[in-house]
């Protein structure tokens, strides 16, 4: 997409979001999305022309690359419910990433078509009880057998997002041959959909769910990719999915600055305006600071994988950084509202419980830390030996 048309989308986002988003967070009750609502934004976004941003043409979105997609998501994660009007929202914009690199045409048309037109939800059910996979893939502990016809999978899965109305789940299973993908269409039999978990967090459609699968049988033509690939398909995923949530949440971070910002031009205390007194001063300057900086590692780890690489290590770099920069953002815009940052007249006391499990979700930040020193050290002992 050239660079005049990306510019466009992202001024057609922005105008969307605080034009059509905005005001409909009035009739957000606070806990998911009403389907009803979800159906009218995206509508309204098909109209405004920034419906499936990061869907290739041939499936209906906008085709944009995703070196182009952190301006747009930003924009987008502006508001809470920009993301699911452009259904870029997570899980389902990082299976509609999978799908479209790994799918057969078969299953392109069966689950990312209606997934890009935004007439279905997804899940993407890899996370386990311990002691199974978590932060550790390789502790896998759900099974896939062979059986006449198909697979046979068994296994419990925990906190898999947006699985309570889910039309289909992507699931990791470890088969004989090696971890595996594979698409588990709701209803099957043995795939149950238990407790939803009670998280700090409630933007998530469908909030996050207990699964369990016993006995579920599926066809041969439900393995996506190919049999034994399945962590190397895990890291196609993953790691765009996690930048992304990155470029959301510093679009919600943005939005709370801008709030922080427009209270302290407006107070005054001690015969000033806030925002000329220096201690004030130095919060908004970090905020600055750390947005800035956020946005140049996204980036940067967009171009990266823009450019084929693996990007593993500028992913986990942004991960952490922005994870723990969006909530030092929001929390210094709390501080500079004073009483009304803690009261949910505004809305950035909200934020600070939507954006703190983010240094969990996707690795948390320890995990991470411990790959990024692994590289470094692996990278300067390669180094050295040359």
């Amino acid at each position: 997409m050239t660079a005049a048309t990306t510019a466009d989308v992202l001024e057609r986002t922005r105008a969307f979001v605080r034009r059509v988003c905005l005001p409909a967070e009035a009739r957000f009750g606070g806990h998911d999305v009403d389907p009803a609502l979800r159906a009218e934004l995206q509508e309204a976004a098909r109209a405004a022309g920034v419906f499936a941003p990061h869907v290739g043409r041939e499936h209906g979105g906008l085709g944009l690359g995703i070196a182009d997609w952190p301006g747009v998501f930003e924009a987008a994660g502006y508001s809470l419910l920009g993301p699911a009007a452009l259904n870029c929202a997570a899980p389902d914009e990082g299976n509609m990433h999978l799908l479209e690199l790994t799918g057969t045409p078969a299953q392109q048309a069966r689950y990312l078509a209606p997934l890009a037109r935004g007439e279905l939800r997804s899940c993407f059910a890899m996370t386990e009880p311990h002691p199974g996979a978590g932060s550790d893939p390789d502790a896998l502990a759900t099974t896939a057998r062979r059986v006449d016809g198909g697979w046979r999978i068994d296994g419990a899965k925990r906190f898999i997002s947006g699985a309570d109305g889910a039309a289909f789940a992507i699931c990791m299973a470890r088969a004989p041959e090696g971890a595996t993908m594979f698409l588990v269409d709701a209803g099957t039999p043995g795939f149950e959909v238990g407790r939803t978990m009670p998280a700090t967090d409630t933007i998530v459609a469908g909030g996050h769910s207990e699964v369990v699968l016993h006995d579920c049988v599926v066809p041969e033509e439900a393995v996506l990719g190919e049999v034994g690939e399945g962590f190397r398909y895990a890291q196609v995923r993953l790691g765009p999915a996690r930048l992304t949530h990155c470029m959301r949440w510093l679009g919600l971070a943005r939005r709370a600055h801008d709030v922080a910002l427009d209270r302290t031009a407006e107070r005054e205390l001690f015969g000033a305006r806030l925002d000329q007194l220096g201690l004030a001063q130095g919060l908004i300057a970090d905020s600055v600071i750390d947005l800035a900086a956020s946005s140049a590692l996204i980036q940067t780890a967009a171009d990266a994988l823009a450019a084929g690489r693996r990007a593993a290590q500028e992913t986990s770099i942004a991960k952490v950084f922005v994870s723990e920069a969006v909530f030092r953002v929001v929390d210094r815009s709390i501080q500079l509202l004073g009483g009304d940052g803690v009261v949910h007249d505004l809305p950035v006391a909200r934020f600070l419980t939507e954006v703190r499990p983010f240094r969990i979700y996707d690795g948390p930040s320890e995990t991470h830390r411990w790959a990024i020193s692994r590289r470094a050290s692996r990278l300067r002992g390669a180094e050295r030996e040359a």
